[in-house]
């Protein structure tokens, strides 16, 4: 019974981000003729407080932050832990800054997602074009940093299962090191709940953890990863430890 519970209370809320995100799109499209830069993200924003909303009502998803005394108040690259599209949505609500995320461009595809994402400050590159790519990334990077924006990254660049650990690319540590802006490390126990590709949400709490930053100056792009890497997989064994417990020997 609890897991056809959890399979009709995901499916209402896969109903519910259909229903808000087309309407919500739409609008952001038409808004975009009119409004650029800050105001229309804060219009956008709307629908990720819908889908965090849905995700508590609906599939009894809850959150709990700490660390918020710790962020910066100037510039800042924000490398968080990646399990799921839960931070996604997230970060532009518990974070005090407009948020310029760094994601691949095949994204702009989704229809109306991707076609409003497309429309706010955002840094979509080509993966495939290799130094081209970070070359882009950091000329965008470090205008949108000088324009007020944070940074956002996925050192790992696509979502890792609960328990499990991708390696850290140096994309974020190398633009912390070009434009001298703090690196703010997030850990998140997303997963608990929203398994990657998994349909299915469960109810519980996701925990959020900031990080103290790290000041690049005088470091390497690989001494910032490595102290990124560190904190992070540090703190998500602290945070969920069950999910990182050896196998019990057979």
């Amino acid at each position: 019974m609890r897991t056809l519970a959890s399979w009709l209370r995901s499916t209402l809320y896969m109903a519910w981000l259909i229903l808000t995100v087309v309407p919500y799109a739409v609008a952001a499209l038409l808004l975009s003729l009119v409004l650029r830069g800050r105001p229309l993200y804060r219009f956008c924003v709307g629908w990720p407080w819908l889908a965090l909303w849905g995700a508590r009502v609906l599939c009894g998803i809850r959150w709990r932050v700490q660390g918020l005394d710790r962020l910066p108040r100037g510039p800042a690259v924000v490398l968080v832990k990646h399990q799921s599209a839960w931070e996604t949505l997230a970060l532009p609500l518990l974070l005090p800054r407009p948020l310029s995320y760094v994601f691949k461009r095949e994204l702009l595809r989704v229809p109306f997602f991707g076609w409003a994402l497309g429309r706010l400050d955002m840094v979509h590159i080509d993966r495939k074009r290799g130094a081209q790519a970070l070359g882009r990334m950091q000329g965008q990077g470090s205008q949108l940093l000088d324009a007020g924006y944070w940074i956002v990254m996925f050192p790992e660049g696509t979502r890792t299962p609960r328990g499990k650990q991708g390696q850290y690319k140096l994309g974020g540590a190398r633009l912390s090191q070009v434009t001298g802006a703090p690196v703010v490390p997030i850990a998140v126990t997303s997963a608990r709940c929203w398994p990657r590709q998994a349909f299915v949400k469960r109810p519980g709490l996701i925990e959020v953890s900031i990080g103290e930053p790290i000041d690049p100056r005088g470091l390497e792009p690989a001494q910032i990863n490595a102290r990124l890497q560190e904190w992070i997989e540090a703190e998500m064994r602290r945070l969920d430890p069950e999910a990182y417990a050896p196998a019990p020997r057979p």
